[in-house]
């Protein structure tokens, strides 16, 4: 689905991606995890074509994405902040996105799912941090798209939000969809992703399930095995 080919970017002085090289396929669920300043935010901005790298290539199912634009209307995106308008109502907010997506929305099912009818009518400013991510989540399943990148997905969610969220990766896994993740939470990594793609100053570290990370680094659990990399590269 992602072919990523010596992908390379600089903000001034400092370089973030340092030939970068990845294959992600179809269908999956993936991981994307590294500490701060690894890259991986900046990797996604550029599939995103949020960021525009210094050299090499990004590909979706085989074209060349870079300086272009069309490809993100099969992508949904759930942005870490999401920055919405305070002055708008979470029905307005939706109702906006509806008019600006070329996909038929189905976003009633995700409403009520998240017990979001009560804020409809509801100022965005005015919302709770975790009412926000909910509003969030509805914003980015309510289309279907093959390519589904979640950054920070689990952020402000209480636990029953928390597991409607997974069932609803879970299905769209099983849609035959490809869904990026990054988050520090390694107990939802270790639950949810078929393989992991650690990144580290910019390169790709480690590549694989968690079973063969922990494998590799003798260690019991996954958050002691992703310390265990950073140990050995510091």
């Amino acid at each position: 689905m992602i072919q990523i080919n010596g992908l390379n970017k600089k903000f001034g002085k400092l370089t973030v991606l340092d030939g970068l090289e990845l294959d992600i396929s179809s269908g999956g669920i993936f991981a994307i995890l590294g500490p701060n300043g690894s890259g991986k935010t900046t990797l996604i901005k550029s599939i995103l074509g949020m960021v525009i790298p210094d050299k090499g290539d990004i590909k979706i199912e085989g074209s060349s994405v870079l300086k272009q634009s069309k490809y993100r209307n099969n992508i949904n995106y759930l942005p870490q902040i999401a920055n919405f308008p305070a002055n708008l109502t979470v029905k307005e907010l939706i109702k906006m996105v509806k008019n600006l997506r070329p996909k038929v929305a189905h976003d009633t099912a995700l409403i009520e799912l998240f017990d979001l009818e009560s804020f409809l009518d509801k100022k965005l400013g005015n919302l709770s941090g975790g009412t926000k991510q909910k509003v969030n989540i509805v914003l980015t399943f309510m289309f279907e798209s093959d390519l589904i990148i979640l950054d920070e997905p689990t952020t402000g969610l209480d636990p029953i939000s928390l597991i409607h969220l997974k069932e609803i990766i879970h299905r769209e896994k099983e849609k035959g969809k490809t869904i990026l993740i990054t988050t520090h939470i390694m107990s939802f990594v270790e639950e949810i992703a078929d393989e992991i793609v650690f990144l580290l100053d910019g390169e790709i570290y480690f590549k694989g399930t968690s079973k063969e990370l922990k494998e590799r680094t003798g260690q019991k659990d996954l958050e002691h095995a992703i310390a265990n990399l950073i140990a050995k590269d510091s």
